[in-house]
């Protein structure tokens, strides 16, 4: 285990293993370390690269510094990418992939980027979030309210069935979803911009940076459309389907794809 500061002062908490080039793994909503796929996912390339697995702000062993602001967790990507050498390749996670897709834009050292399943929502093949999907997060955050902002999340947010959101307090895990509650509104201010319904903008993202854009054959018609989107708005992506996938991507699957795309042209 390692730390870095990053700018405003708040300690960001890594893992590192393997060897070869260095490849940083950003966790999507409510995940961190201890509580995630990620650390799957790094034993599986460890034996090509060296992972860097971190905590994000208010998660974990980091630590956090209010106001929270996107620029401030693109501020820790840049601390952790100085740490790993000064340019790395880059994955993240559902809305992990949003904020890997905000930092290779705000022009941080990133050789390559791969992206899986950013829950964006570009269509009408499913409803997009309320009006009152981020005002109504804070003010349960405000009240304390944990539970219900998870709840709020997965309904309103992921789109998850009621009776899946009910069953899910029955879960080993949802002590740990509760307790990382509060950092939900850091990974909505990425993605609900482009949760609307809407097509993605052609002019949004212009880093040349190499990317991978990738889904799972098994996910819902609505992310595999944003993701074949994304692919096509970005410079210099390519688009993969994973078949027999689903938004909870097993590591097996995942790594070899990953290795190809980050192995190639170094």
């Amino acid at each position: 285990m390692g730390t870095v500061r990053s700018s405003d002062g708040t300690t960001i908490t890594y893992d590192k293993i393997g060897s070869g080039p260095p490849l940083i793994l950003v966790d999507g909503a409510l995940c961190y370390r201890a509580s995630g796929p990620n650390g799957g996912l790094a034993a599986e390339l460890a034996d090509r690269f060296t992972v860097y697995t971190y905590d994000r702000r208010g998660r974990g062993e980091s630590t956090d510094t209010a106001p929270f602001s996107r620029e401030r967790e693109i501020e820790d990507l840049a601390a952790l990418i100085k740490e790993a050498g000064g340019s790395v390749h880059l994955y993240g996670i559902s809305s992990g992939g949003a904020l890997a897709l905000e930092a290779v834009n705000a022009g941080l050292a990133v050789e390559k980027l791969a992206l899986y399943e950013i829950p964006f929502v570009v269509d009408s093949s499913r409803a997009p979030i309320p009006a009152d999907y981020e005002s109504r997060m804070e003010s349960l955050l405000a009240q304390d309210k944990r539970a219900d902002t998870v709840k709020w999340f997965m309904r309103a947010g992921v789109g998850l069935p009621g009776f899946v959101v009910a069953m899910m307090r029955f879960m080993p895990a949802w002590s740990k979803l509760k307790g990382v509650a509060h950092t939900l509104p850091y990974d909505v201010a990425f993605v609900a911009p482009f949760e609307h319904g809407q097509p993605l903008p052609a002019d949004r993202w212009t880093s040349s940076v190499p990317a991978l854009v990738v889904c799972g054959g098994k996910s819902p018609a609505w992310m595999t459309a944003a993701m074949r989107q994304l692919a096509e708005v970005l410079p210099a992506a390519t688009h993969r389907t994973l078949e027999g996938q689903t938004h909870i991507v097993k590591p097996a699957a995942l790594a070899p794809v990953l290795a190809e795309f980050f192995g190639e042209g170094r």
